[in-house]
């Protein structure tokens, strides 16, 4: 109840604060809402090249992303901590002709944008293992006020960029749209995963700011974050046993929500990194010779460097009960499932991978990126080029 009373308030003095800048002038202008930011940072950087908008980036606390590598562009901190930025937040958000933002964000309930305006939903996954939005089992205990909301920010999408034709069925699904709002130009962040340069670029940096990745192989650790994590600084994956069996040949690398405080480098020098706040995750990516998840949608994107997966749930049951699947999870995932350690360090021990099903998966889930999806993008909404936009398949 407190949390809505906020969530109420916090939306009634937006909603002034938009109409009243809404009666501004509309500007040659382009604001991004970023909370992950890797598909906004390929975004801008393609509108830089294709258009001569205004760029103006407004952060959440929660995006690592620096876009600080361009003079001309604005960049705000989009917290109501930071008054003074978040009124000029709103002011960019109603003087704007494109809005593209990267999660759900609540402000879009009460912005009622000039009819000329485009407000494109970048997402920040390639594919969805967990069930979100109108599917998310979670909507059967939210209030009415709760629901409806929700339901008005996904009204506010007039497109949603997708990757490929499985996403697209998701997509409708959980925002209820239809496929006139669906933008198959696959995803930005991807065309990283198809520039050599940028990848060995990525690789160089990696391995001078971590010297000892360059003599063993990298094993990434990124799970999803869960809610009974928030008081916790514990891992279920065994630290201990993995340095005991691994440390002679591999580097192991953790991805975790900020929540989560583990000290573990000075227990296991040369062995665990803590990259948690690492920028990249794309970067990350190409330096990891072995990925170890659970339900995060990280496979999507790593599965096009055709390299070994495995998905360590150890709470599968539980986590499938509670957050929905899309799909019977062992037969989707593209890598062996485990759920202790010990099962874990035999798996990466004998190494025997299909990766035929690791490719089959990247195809599938990376149908419309392939190199090029930010440049398809900008034209596709600036230039009025249909030819990237797919009428109603169904």
């Amino acid at each position: 109840m407190a949390r809505e009373i906020i969530i109420t308030v916090y939306l009634f003095v937006f909603r002034i604060f938009f109409y009243i800048f809404n009666l501004f002038p509309q500007k040659k202008k382009t604001t991004f809402v970023a909370s992950f930011g890797d598909n906004v940072l390929h975004t801008v950087g393609e509108i830089e090249k294709q258009t001569d908008d205004q760029v103006v980036i407004l952060k959440t606390s929660q995006c690592k992303v620096n876009f600080d590598n361009a003079s001309d562009r604005i960049i705000l901190d989009f917290e109501t901590l930071n008054l003074i930025d978040w009124f000029k937040s709103i002011y960019h958000l109603a003087t704007s002709h494109h809005i593209f933002v990267d999660n759900y964000f609540g402000f879009l309930a009460v912005t009622n944008f000039k009819s000329n305006v485009n407000c494109i939903q970048l997402w920040h996954a390639a594919g969805a293992v967990k069930q979100f939005g109108l599917k998310d089992p979670s909507i059967k205990g939210r209030s009415q006020r709760a629901n409806d909301r929700f339901q008005k920010v996904y009204q506010r999408f007039d497109h949603v960029i997708v990757g490929s034709e499985k996403m697209t069925r998701i997509f409708r699904e959980s925002f209820g749209i239809s496929h006139d709002q669906i933008l198959r130009s696959g995803i930005p962040r991807t065309d990283f995963f198809f520039d050599q340069a940028a990848k060995n670029q990525a690789e160089q940096s990696l391995i001078a700011q971590f010297p000892m990745i360059d003599n063993k192989k990298v094993i990434l650790y990124a799970p999803t974050y869960r809610d009974d994590q928030l008081s916790s600084a514990n891992i279920e994956l065994n630290i201990d046993q993995m340095y005991k069996k691994l440390k002679d040949n591999y580097i192991l690398f953790l991805r975790l929500h900020p929540a989560i405080k583990m000290e573990l480098s000075h227990e296991y020098p040369d062995f665990v990194v803590d990259v948690s706040n690492y920028d990249h995750l794309n970067h990350l990516l190409v330096v990891s010779d072995i990925l170890i998840t659970d339900y995060s949608s990280i496979p999507f994107e790593f599965a096009l460097l055709n390299k070994p997966m495995i998905f360590f749930a150890y709470d599968l049951d539980k986590y499938a009960n509670s957050r929905g699947f899309w799909e019977d999870y062992e037969e989707f995932v593209p890598g062996p499932i485990v759920k202790n350690t010990k099962d874990l360090i035999d798996k990466i021990h004998k190494g025997n991978f299909d990766m035929d099903k690791i490719k089959h998966f990247a195809d599938q889930w990376n149908q419309y990126s392939t190199g090029h999806s930010s440049e398809r993008l900008i034209k596709t909404l600036y230039t009025s080029d249909e030819a990237y936009r797919v009428v109603d398949q169904a």
